[in-house]
């Protein structure tokens, strides 16, 4: 095992492996990006390729590859190894079956199911017909192919008994999504074709399906659409899919599992994210064909929300490509609807976001470029609309309008400007959303634009945005900025100081000669046996030049005296040193020690300050004076 760890350590490079889950900026030798493991704004995410190293100065996270992809993917170990060597090209060696995890297992069968619905696809009748319907459809056989669509049989187990002969369980197959436990005693499903006998049915029966797929493309879960109509005389309907229709939607998808959670999974993004970081700009559909459509037209950098309106975990993931969405479904403004929230929560989290006009339900005209409205007033997918004109939905795109013109044009259009009633309702609509804007000048902007629509003075409409109270539903966590020497409790300030007295020694090394040997007792016993492992090496060494810190690193990383958690938590520093560069390093470890001295002293104060008020309430006035005396002397060195 161990050495098919580091033969993907030798394959994988960490700046890949990072970068294909988040955007990062190549800043001096290093790589920087917005945590993912946070939220903030500033970028406290460094990654540096010479020492396949990730650190976040934010958060505290870092280490190795798996480490990342454990914390990103929510996984153990084991999941991380086997997603990394995927990666890398590398076949793991066979696990014992019983020793495999739940997830594992979960994959497995996830995998299993989605080519035993392509096979249905390709080769029996009704798989036929389902793909002559998405060929009508306009989905080509290479994107059928791509996006791995498959049919799910008309019948209550095949799926089932499928993975069964494959040596998996059936409450395995109903944790995975794909079927569901049958009721005790249904007599209903049993008069509606089932076998009465097993304690489970298949989920997907009669639909065209729909992978879905994770960022690393693995099968996470799937979704289910009806594409025959019992009405249709020419295509032969079993009393199944005549059940299933009577009470069913056109789409199912698989429920909450271990491997699927549908606020944190955004459909075609395995595929889409290169072209998301590349062109920096994200488009939300509805549907499944929606994203199949615009990829097979060259608009890769579309995803879908599917099932569900865009969530906060939806907005983390997006944010690691892109800040730039444009939203391509049906806007319903109206209350507080799901949709609504979703951009709420956008604007919070400072995405630019714009809407393809036409999808405002508010917006009618018909025939302008990029219009959703057919000839019979209803509106047509954006699958529709690139089939029929593909530069139409390019241009739809390129003149999308930020969210706050939609607000504007919306409110405007449904409410009279020249009555004071009407001035109150565009207010009611707008103001909320200039609220959350987080930058105060695109907050400037906004209102001056109100004022003016509206012919009302500024100072009015800052007077009632200042009445409304917003909920915010995401709450920034402030970065640690190591470069101000801010004033924190003694605890955390020491610690920070402690860091960056070794950050500085790994600048330079021989600055570890600057540390007396009573000074050490000033660090915690963490730090001080470090500093003291650290000195031994240099001390062991022959003299090195300030600035060779590839070899500096070297010198002590090969140590085999530092466990694990010294050679990370060392990395992280090392990483540190080079960002937080001071010129006069010397100067700054004697300052670093004068505070650390200070903050020594003051909790010998504090203790002593206590000591004091015992012995008065023990009225023991000789030692209440040795006290005092003491804690005067100890004022002097302050």
């Amino acid at each position: 095992m161990d050495s098919q760890i580091e033969e993907i350590k030798s394959k994988l490079n960490v700046l890949d492996v990072v970068g294909s889950y988040m955007k990062l900026t190549k800043t001096g030798i290093n790589y920087r990006g917005v945590c993912p493991f946070h939220k903030e704004k500033s970028p406290s995410f460094f990654v540096n390729p010479g020492r396949q190293i990730w650190h976040c100065f934010g958060c505290g996270a870092g280490s190795s590859i798996f480490d990342f992809v454990m914390k990103i993917e929510g996984v153990e170990f084991g999941d991380a190894l086997r997603i990394l060597a995927n990666k890398a090209g590398i076949e793991l060696k066979r696990e014992n079956v019983q020793s495999r995890t739940q997830r594992q297992r979960l994959y497995e069968i996830c995998e299993l199911a989605c080519m035993f619905f392509e096979k249905q696809l390709e080769s029996s009748v009704a798989g036929k017909e389902a793909e002559e319907y998405l060929l009508k459809r306009g989905i080509t056989r290479d994107s059928i192919k791509k996006w791995r669509l498959g049919y799910s049989p008309d019948t209550w187990n095949g799926l089932s008994d499928f993975l069964i002969s494959k040596n998996y369980n059936r409450e395995e197959i109903v944790k995975a999504g794909l079927a569901i436990e049958k009721p005790a005693r249904n007599a209903s499903y049993s008069d509606a074709g089932g076998d009465g006998k097993s304690d489970s049915y298949d989920r997907f029966r009669g639909r065209i399906i729909f992978p879905v797929f994770d960022l690393n493309s693995q099968v996470v879960g799937f979704g289910g659409r009806v594409f025959k109509q019992a009405n249709e005389k020419d295509l032969p309907v079993s009393a199944t899919t005549k059940a299933l229709q009577a009470g069913t939607a056109k789409y199912i998808n698989t429920p909450q599992t271990l491997l699927y959670d549908k606020s944190g999974v955004l459909y075609g993004l395995n595929n889409a994210k290169l072209a998301v970081r590349k062109q920096n700009q994200c488009v939300v559909t509805e549907g499944y064909t929606d994203v199949i459509m615009c990829h097979q037209a060259g608009f890769e950098n579309t995803v879908a929300a599917s099932g569900t309106a865009l969530t906060s975990q939806h907005l983390i993931i997006l944010k690691r490509y892109s800040e730039n969405l444009v939203l391509a479904f049906d806007m319903d403004m109206a209350g507080d609807s799901a949709t609504k929230r979703g951009i709420n929560l956008a604007q919070e989290q400072g995405f630019n976001i714009k809407v393809i006009e036409s999808y405002g339900q508010d917006v009618k005209e018909a025939g302008s470029a990029g219009s959703s409205v057919l000839k019979d007033g209803k509106k047509s997918d954006p699958a529709d609309i690139v089939l029929k004109d593909a530069k139409l939905w390019e241009e739809s795109v390129s003149k999308a309008r930020s969210i706050m013109d939609y607000y504007f044009d919306s409110a405007f259009l449904n409410f009279d400007k020249n009555i004071p009633e009407g001035k109150k309702e565009i207010g009611n609509i707008i103001l909320p959303s200039i609220k959350r804007l987080p930058n105060k000048i695109e907050q400037s902007y906004w209102i001056q634009k109100l004022s003016g629509d509206l012919m009302i003075k500024e100072e009015a409409i800052i007077s009632e945005l200042a009445k409304i109270k917003v909920d915010f539903h995401s709450k920034e966590q402030p970065a640690v900025d190591f470069k101000k020497n801010v004033v924190q409790d003694p605890i955390s300030r020491k610690r920070l100081l402690e860091e960056k007295v070794i950050s500085l020694i790994l600048k330079n090394p021989d600055y570890i000669k600057l540390i007396e040997e009573s000074q050490y007792s000033l660090f915690s016993e963490k730090i001080r046996n470090f500093l003291e492992e650290i000195k031994k090496v240099v001390l062991n060494q022959k003299p090195v030049q300030e600035g060779e810190l590839e070899k500096d690193f070297k010198i002590i990383f090969d140590q085999k005296i530092l466990n694990a958690e010294l050679k990370n938590f060392l990395a992280a520093l090392t990483l540190r040193a080079e960002i937080d560069y001071q010129e006069d390093g010397q100067e700054e470890i004697l300052l670093c020690l004068l505070y650390l001295k200070n903050i020594e002293l003051k909790h010998k104060l504090d203790s002593i300050s206590e000591d004091i008020k015992k012995a008065e309430g023990e009225r023991d006035h000789q030692k209440v004076n040795n006290l005092i005396g003491e804690f005067n002397t100890l004022t002097k060195e302050l």
